[in-house]
């Protein structure tokens, strides 16, 4: 049997490349050149076995598939030959009403020529026909979330070719149906559920379980049902003539660059939206030739948990969506090496492997082909993985002298570090194991079952989502997002669900066979087990570590940290200048974050502790107080609890830094509602009923965020403040006398806007201080700052200044007062704004550097120059956001201070930003 792809000779030049991006992790809004009209560009790049127009390093031109088809040419490894269209065109072509400059077509004309006299093959010839694949292939992996379509070229005449050619009329069938059912689906936008009910028809009338048992002649009846489908649905005869298949495969990739789960995807992923995407256009070879041919996808290393093994599934007699989306269970790749037929492929394989992460110095996600007893590699990338195997395999690779300490920081996404955080069963509770599947996306979660990816926005409203399907598809991304767990019937370690939850973060189990579910009625049964049955809003846990689903809700326990994660921080904390600190009030997430690396309290919010029933009614008590005596009654109350909490806290975190922020939010928040928490205060404090509800009527504002609060809450009543000064003072006293460490409290006046404000709160603090504190005062170290949350203080911050020892900009208050938008209205049209362009992100999420920023540059600045050794800080949101945590190493902050389950993004995110500074 002649082979369809000969080996290529080796060539003995390589062309000169004029154009020489930057690696995709740099990859910006301005990184690619959106040529006009009149541009006369090299559009098309060529690859064979031993040649390339490209190289590995040009993924912003030749996206990531088609620079690791570059790199693995030049390698000389056995890749079919093939062409990349390059992603400026992707841009061109939506920028421009969906068409081509001039010269592309004859481009791409002048590498069809090339491939044919490669291969032997003629494009749309009659009995020697070439057969293409069409590939999407963005700068940054987005896998499954744009479209691909294999077989083109196929035809009523080109597959009579192909079956006396090959011998093999039930191949030759089988991928003319599968080119029509693509082809109808991908390019025309027919519904895929009319092609998989005739499939499904069909297996069930003539008896085959699986797509392989259908013969010829079922084959030949499916074929003309699709065609009929297509007619009816397009009102078009299906297309025979090749180059039309062609161009309507490319744009019909291009025009997926921006179909809805693309732009969901990069959204969730923070990829940027004018980087485009390539198309590839490749060789066929077949993996669904008989039982020499296989296909299959493997990791380099284990990219769950970052094993060092060779990890994957394929499929004998099957083309590679049949592994990707579950269709037919696929067979773990070390089972490969025992098949007769397949043997010395797998050993070619491995040799491979080591080639490819040899050269590009990390896990790679490989796809395969064995057509009739020949390998051949159709993709390479940077592998997806979780966060546990993220950092196993950098630090391993420390180890394996392939990366150094600071490549290994840099491999890791900070974002993802908060995965490994995740919890997990715990181990001494009682677990009701009803099924077990494979272990797809490690982390445990629970929540109600959801059976439609489409339910899952309106289920979370109620509670935690774990979504229940047969199979994930693509469009299914944004009901993945919103899930905490997924599940799958189907699909193994490499579907479309394992390698999206994986970089996600999601834990999910694949393949759970014994599970059937009905859609209908969403519910679900277990084979075996009639007995049981779950219907949708039933309460499930997963554990994504070990495959286990369990009925109920389990309790979890938080995570043991891995050696790598500890070594990984340390090389982070050896090479940071931010200090990293943490937003925390209650002793658990103060010593949670201790536990995560922080290295003190950037901000204990004092409010929170006010909320215990056994503390809101003293608090109720004191803020509706006719006179001061009365107030500071209710005051002497709370000083205990106040004291008490400052204790923990500083005990806990042993001599690190401890900032105390005085009460901030407007007093409704702490006011009664209800009749009988009216009651209570009058029970407690013996004022009467009506002089109560008076009084309440007294306090309403009308826009109490801007109204009574913060510092002027301190100034109005100073005995609210001095008795929070007081309480953290004496708890500082007490701990450090009995455990004889140094305690360093940093008392914090929000909502400062004026430099009298600061004044005059911070001559009464000293005065207390001066009290309080012991002659030998080396014990405790206090000092005296603001919150800068307002423009006005931003403005005002070389005054504010002369008063105040530190900054910490309160980034949620400014980004509102900022853009004079409310963190709790702003929902309802965000995203909108963020979709149509009008804002880049989510600014509550990630700093606004060109206005917030400024006023934070601003505010640094002035302060600095009033007070050279004034610290600086943020806490706001934004604290954990990598991004944000950068701009605060840019412009001379001291520390972030983030939630506990941040600490470790912000670490690694601060070492990220100090080796981008060298």
């Amino acid at each position: 049997m002649t082979q369809i792809i000969p080996n290529a000779p080796t060539p003995t030049h390589l062309p000169k490349v004029s154009f020489s991006p930057s690696s995709p992790k740099s990859v910006t809004s301005t990184s690619v050149n959106i040529p006009t009209k009149t541009d006369h560009t090299k559009w098309v790049y060529s690859f064979s076995a031993g040649n390339a127009d490209g190289t590995g390093t040009m993924k912003s031109l030749l996206g990531g598939k088609g620079a690791g088809l570059a790199a693995m040419s030049l390698l000389s490894l056995p890749v079919p030959p093939g062409f990349t269209l390059v992603t400026s065109l992707c841009n061109y072509f939506s920028l421009n009403n969906q068409t081509y400059p001039p010269n592309v077509k004859d481009q791409v004309a002048e590498n069809i020529v090339s491939l044919e006299n490669l291969t032997g093959r003629t494009f749309g010839n009659e009995s020697k026909p070439l057969l293409l694949s069409v590939r999407s292939g963005a700068p940054i992996s987005m896998p499954g979330m744009m479209d691909t379509v294999l077989n083109l070229g196929l035809n009523d005449k080109t597959v009579i070719g192909l079956a006396k050619e090959t011998c093999n009329e039930r191949f030759a069938l089988d991928s003319y149906r599968r080119f029509i059912q693509m082809f109808g689906n991908v390019v025309m936008g027919i519904d895929m559920g009319l092609f998989e009910k005739v499939l499904h028809t069909k297996k069930e009338r003539y008896g085959c379980k699986t797509d392989i048992d259908l013969t010829s002649e079922h084959l030949q009846a499916i074929i003309e049902e699709y065609k009929e489908i297509f007619k009816t649905q397009t009102g078009l005869d299906f297309i025979q003539d090749v180059d039309t298949q062609l161009w309507f495969a490319v744009n019909a990739v291009f025009k997926s660059w921006n179909n809805d789960r693309a732009i969901t995807y990069r959204k969730l992923n923070n990829i940027p939206n004018d980087i485009g995407t390539a198309v590839t256009v490749q060789c066929m070879v077949f993996g669904n030739m008989g039982n020499t041919s296989a296909t299959g996808v493997v990791f380099t290393r284990n990219p769950s948990d970052g094993t060092n093994e060779f990890y994957g599934e394929y499929l004998v007699n099957a083309q590679g969506e049949d592994v990707v989306a579950g269709i037919r269970t696929p067979k773990n790749i070390q089972l490969m090496q025992s098949e007769p037929e397949m043997g010395e492929m797998y050993l070619e394989l491995t040799r491979f492997r080591t080639i490819l992460e040899g050269h590009f110095k990390d896990v790679q996600d490989i796809e395969f082909t064995v057509q009739q007893g020949k390998l051949y590699i159709l993709q390479t990338r940077n592998a997806k993985r979780s966060a546990t195997a993220a950092v196993k395999i950098a630090v391993d690779m420390v180890a394996e002298e392939i990366l150094t300490e600071q490549e290994a920081l840099l491999r890791i996404d900070p974002h993802s570090v908060s995965q490994l955080l995740h919890p997990a069963i715990d181990p001494t509770g009682k677990k009701i194991v009803i099924t077990k599947g494979l272990p797809a996306s490690p982390g445990a979660a629970s929540g109600m079952l959801c059976f439609s990816a489409a339910d899952t926005d309106e289920m979370s409203q109620r509670g935690n989502v774990i979504l229940c399907t047969e199979e994930t598809s693509p469009e299914d991304v944004h009901g993945m997002h919103i899930s905490k767990g997924i599940l799958t019937k189907r699909g193994g370690m490499t579907s479309h669900a394992a390698v999206v939850a994986r970089g996600m973060g999601t834990p999910a189990v694949t393949g759970a066979g014994n599970i059937n579910i009905d859609l209908n009625k969403k519910q679900l049964t277990i084979i075996g087990n009639d007995e049981l049955l779950l219907k949708e809003g039933d309460i499930i846990t997963i554990d994504g570590s070990t495959g286990e689903v369990m009925n109920g809700l389990m309790k979890t326990i938080d995570p043991d940290l891995s050696l790598e994660f500890e070594t990984l921080m340390q090389w982070a904390d050896n090479t940071k200048k931010l200090d990293i600190l943490t937003n925390a009030e209650t002793p658990l997430d103060v010593q949670r974050a201790k536990r995560f690396g922080a290295k003190g309290v950037g901000l204990c919010r004092t409010e929170h502790m006010f909320f215990q029933s056994d503390r809101i009614t003293i608090m109720r008590e004191m803020i509706l107080a006719n006179n001061a005596d009365n107030r500071r009654k209710a005051l002497d109350k709370l000083i205990p609890f106040q004291r008490e909490d400052f204790k923990q806290i500083f005990s806990i975190m042993n001599g690190y830094p401890v900032t105390i922020r005085f009460l901030d939010p407007p007093l409704h928040e702490f006011l009664p509602e209800k009749e009988e928490e009216i009651d209570q205060i009058v029970k407690s404090s013996g004022m009467d009923k009506d002089v109560i509800k008076k009084k309440l009527n007294g306090m309403k504002e009308a826009n109490p965020m801007l109204g009574l609060r913060g510092c002027r809450v301190g100034i109005v009543y100073p005995e609210i403040y001095l008795m929070q000064s007081r309480a953290s003072l004496e708890a500082a006293i007490q701990v450090a006398e009995e455990s004889k460490i140094e305690v360093e409290v940093d008392l914090m006046i929000p909502f400062i806007s004026t430099e009298e404000e600061i004044k005059i709160i911070k001559k009464q603090i000293d005065e207390l201080a001066e009290k309080l504190l012991p002659k030998d005062k080396r014990l405790v170290k206090y000092r005296v700052g603001t919150m800068i949350e307002l423009p006005r203080a931003a403005l005002q911050a070389g005054a504010i200044a002369k008063h105040a020892q530190f900054f910490s900009f309160g980034t949620n208050d400014l980004t509102q007062t900022c853009f004079g938008l409310s963190r709790d209205d702003a929902s309802s049209f965000i995203d909108h704004y963020e979709n149509i362009g009008v804002i880049d992100k989510d600014p509550f999420v990630s700093l606004d550097t060109d206005g917030v920023g400024e006023l934070i540059k601003i505010a640094v600045e002035r302060g600095v120059k009033t007070r050279s050794d004034l610290k600086l800080c943020l806490c706001g949101e934004q604290g954990g956001d990598p991004e944000s945590v950068k701009f605060c190493h840019d412009v001379g902050l001291h520390a972030v201070s983030c939630s506990p389950f941040l600490v470790p993004v912000a670490r690694l995110a601060a070492a990220q930003a100090a080796l981008f500074d060298q």
